[in-house]
């Protein structure tokens, strides 16, 4: 008998963490490498996984992540798939209440999904960057006749204070579990045994920890019972350690690429990452693409510049500036004598009218304007002669719509910066 996955994808809260990039927007719609949104991963890797029972939770400021997936991600009628999308809403069954965490969330709306008690059920983050065989983590699943299996990255030490940790045997059954231990006491014999460093990469990584990657398989009556039985809001916190002894439990190791990109400064780092000659993730893979919006614009347009180790999107104008490690995004203006280092420019939802007379500032960056280690966000209008760095500003600075975050300078989106500002 054919077993079905399911594949639950969470949409996020509030993501206070990438303030100020979720100001208007929640963290699996924050713009991604240029032209993809964060979404864009789990949602590719399920489908190169030939897994097309897709289910997205969502909560928080959604109409952006709602209007993405509803014209990027479409099934015809001979397919046998689904990407559905389940808000958050009050009802006579589930109460009052919103979803209170991840848990939580997939509890509220089981009672959506038609599923046997033998089906399978994976459950995915929607703000990270990795790519995965999901197959692969299901069929390890079965093979093992698991209730519930948990995927997991090893990390170093000093890691493991922001990350759920565990231990398994050489059958790989989970033995302990600990939700990021803040201290070397709390983390004593989690470290993984030399019987599975030969799972390893890199097999010299000494004290190395295996941290959860908040991706889980459970099998669907397994889920069923316990989110019935436990009230528990959260899978990291509370619904895994609580299973723990009761359950047949095993761990999954995955040694690739994958990053949690949950603050500013991750996120940051991340996206410059994907200009290196070569990257530690890999966007130019054919055979297991990441999959958008397909948007039909036209090829970007570069006149007389200078760019170096940069990524550029479709529609862009670049006119006699310098980038260094940038990466613009989706119809960026960007004018003659600008200078961009280390910045992130997410780009437009649309381009400037050729009749700019009225405008004061248009669309972009203007002439001869000077920006570093800095995110640009949507839509933003940077006038000529401008001077944007967080050099020397405090952390958490925030005023007329410049924010500094983890040191870093964030421009939120449909901001104006006059001619001549300094900052």
């Amino acid at each position: 008998m054919k077993l079905n996955v399911y594949c639950i994808i969470m949409g996020g809260g509030r993501g206070d963490r990438l303030y100020p990039l979720t100001k208007t927007r929640c963290k699996p719609a924050v713009p991604l490498a240029g032209k993809y949104r964060l979404v864009d991963i789990p949602i590719s890797n399920c489908l190169n996984s030939s897994f097309n029972k897709i289910y997205i939770l969502t909560q928080f400021q959604t109409r952006s992540l709602h209007r993405h997936i509803e014209h990027t991600y479409r099934f015809d009628n001979f397919s046998n798939g689904i990407i559905d999308i389940f808000p958050a809403e009050q009802t006579s069954s589930v109460g009052e209440h919103w979803y209170i965490g991840n848990a939580d969330a997939v509890r509220k709306n089981l009672q959506y999904i038609s599923m046997r008690d033998e089906d399978i059920v994976l459950i995915l983050s929607g703000d990270q960057l990795y790519r995965m065989d999901l197959s692969d983590l299901v069929q390890h699943h079965i093979n093992l006749k698991a209730d519930a299996t948990i995927s997991a990255k090893p990390i170093a030490e000093y890691k493991i204070s922001s990350f759920g940790v565990l231990s398994m045997g050489e059958d790989f059954t989970i033995k302990k579990f600990v939700e990021k231990p803040q201290d070397r006491g709390q983390a004593e014999g989690l470290e993984v045994p030399p019987s599975l460093r030969k799972f390893l990469k890199n097999k010299d990584f000494a004290n190395t920890y295996l941290a959860s990657m908040g991706i889980y398989v459970f099998t669907a009556k397994v889920l069923k019972n316990v989110l019935t039985s436990d009230n528990g809001s959260d899978f990291g916190k509370n619904i895994i350690p609580n299973m723990l002894g009761k359950y047949r439990m095993c761990g999954y190791m995955f040694d690739g690429f994958w990053e949690d990109i949950g603050t500013v400064r991750s996120f940051f780092d991340t996206n410059l990452m994907l200009t290196d000659v070569i990257p530690e993730f890999d966007f130019f893979d054919d055979k297991n693409p990441i999959y958008t919006c397909a948007r039909y614009l036209p090829a970007c347009k570069v006149n007389s510049s200078k760019i170096e180790n940069t990524l550029l999107s479709d529609g862009c104008i670049i006119t006699e500036a310098t980038l260094n490690r940038c990466v613009i995004g989706l119809r960026a203006v960007i004018k003659k004598g600008a200078y961009l280092e280390n910045v992130l420019m997410f780009g437009a939802d649309y381009f400037d009218s050729h009749d700019t007379t009225q405008k004061e500032v248009e669309l972009g960056v203007g002439e001869n304007s000077v920006i570093r280690k800095a995110i640009l966000d949507k839509n933003v209008r940077i006038g000529r002669n401008v001077y944007l760095s967080p050099d020397g500003k405090p952390d958490g600075y925030e005023r007329d719509g410049i924010h500094v975050r983890d040191g870093i300078l964030c421009v939120t989106s449909e901001t104006v910066i006059k001619d001549n500002t300094i900052f």
